[in-house]
This record gives C-alpha cells, sequence and structure tokens, in this order.
C-alpha cells in the first residue's frame, strides 16, 4: 500500500520543520546563546514554536496514516492536512511575532491544531469499531 496523501503532508511538515529550525539558529546566532534559552524572549519563542510543533506532529501525522490505510476519501485527507499545516503555520507565527504573548495566530493555530487532532483520532477510533463490528 502507498501513502502518498499522508507523505505529502509529512514531507510539508518536515519542511516546515526546517524552516523553523533554522529561524532558532539564526535568532541563537543574533543573541548570542549557544545553549539554552537566555532568557531571551526572542529565543524562547522561537524554539517554542519549533518544539511545540515537534511535540504534536508525530501523532497527528501517525492518525493521518492510519486513516488514509484505513481508505478515507482522498479529499477529506486533504482538508485535514491543509488544516493541519494552517495551523501548525499560523501557530509558529503568532509565537515567533508576539514572542510568547497573546497573538491571534497562536490562538487560530493551536485550536486548528486542535481540531486536526480530534478529527483524525475520532476517525480512526471509528474505522476500528467499524472493522471490529464487521469482523464479528
Amino acid at each position: 500500500m502507498t501513502f502518498y496523501i499522508s507523505g505529502l503532508y509529512a514531507g510539508l511538515t518536515g519542511l516546515l520543520l526546517l524552516v523553523l529550525s533554522a529561524f532558532v539558529v539564526a535568532v541563537r546566532a543574533k543573541t548570542k546563546v549557544g545553549i539554552g534559552d537566555g532568557q531571551q524572549p526572542a529565543l524562547v519563542a522561537a524554539m517554542r514554536a519549533q518544539g511545540n510543533l515537534i511535540e504534536y506532529a508525530p501523532l497527528v501525522l501517525l492518525l493521518l496514516v492510519m486513516a488514509e490505510a484505513a481508505h478515507l476519501n482522498a479529499m477529506w485527507l486533504h482538508i485535514i492536512g491543509v488544516v493541519w499545516l494552517v495551523g501548525r503555520i499560523l501557530h509558529a507565527f503568532g509565537m515567533i511575532t508576539a514572542q510568547g504573548n497573546v497573538h491571534p495566530g497562536r490562538l487560530v493555530g493551536i485550536l486548528l491544531t486542535w481540531i486536526t487532532l480530534l478529527v483524525l483520532s475520532l476517525l480512526n477510533c471509528w474505522y476500528w469499531a467499524a472493522s471490529y463490528w464487521l469482523a464479528s
């Protein structure tokens, strides 16, 4: 079985992680902080934007792969993938721009991330239940 759609969003998520990682390095160079955060708000924000993506990405992408393996319609896989990426980009932008303070991008971004996680979790539970009951 091939995973073209989930592979696309995994790849795009990987590219986003590279962008956020490069931003952390740039802020480290600018603030001259090699280890830790040096109590520099810009560096703390950059590190948390990167870290937050790393915290959510493995589970969301695994759930997306599982939904694709269960033959979720391609259109829905793309909708979920786009919502995921838009949420992650908005969240990172909000974190970096506001340096950890309240920012609409951060709020909308985390809500889109949670919605993605919730939808994929429920879909995967539904697919399990349906296959379990059909097998009985």
